[in-house]
């Protein structure tokens, strides 16, 4: 390059788009709890209660066991907004 000019990058902003997904074929948002003394977890499921009596059940068989945490998967999506 001649004249100490250097390569000039063309920088384009765009407005993104960042939610939670609810078209028709979005994916099912699913819940489990999982014990936090010992790290198990129920299967994961569309119904929350199942994660709920899971946890129940653990705790009764393993009383020491009283604190969980719920784990949620929420399907987001995200798109370039037009001007």
């Amino acid at each position: 390059m001649s004249g100490g000019h250097r390569p000039r990058s063309v920088i384009r902003y765009e407005n993104w788009v960042f939610v939670p997904d609810q078209e028709p074929d979005a994916e099912p948002i699913m819940y489990a709890m999982q014990c936090a003394v010992c790290d198990e977890q129920s299967a994961a499921s569309i119904d929350y209660t199942e994660g709920h009596a899971w946890a129940l059940r653990h705790s009764g068989r393993n009383p020491s066991h009283h604190t969980y945490r719920e784990l949620v998967t929420r399907p987001w999506r995200c798109w370039m907004r037009g001007w």
